[in-house]
């Protein structure tokens, strides 16, 4: 803290402009044997129900990677959502 100044992390400026946790399970076939799956799991802070972070991470995957996708499922979670969170004026004392 600077002053009367707050540092706000990146992550609760996101989540206070109504991006939520999401998880996408990423399936995808390897280069060399097709037959066989390989999972990655990505994590990253994005809009539902478009997922716009997402989708660019997936298009670059198509664009650059070998491993062609199998399959994607999403999970989406809002951390703050507008009735949960109050500015509150005081002060707390702790002992």
């Amino acid at each position: 803290m600077v002053g009367n100044e707050f540092q706000v992390s990146n992550e609760f400026r996101l989540q206070m402009q109504g991006f939520g946790l999401t998880t996408a399970e990423i399936h995808s076939r390897l280069p060399d044997y097709r037959d066989l799956l390989q999972l990655f799991i990505w994590q990253q802070y994005d809009i539902a129900p478009d997922f716009p972070t997402l989708k660019h991470f997936l298009e670059f995957w198509e664009r650059e990677i070998e491993g062609p996708l199998h399959s994607v499922r999403v999970a989406h979670h809002r951390l703050i959502q507008p009735s949960e969170w109050r500015a509150v004026d005081g002060v707390i004392t702790l002992q």
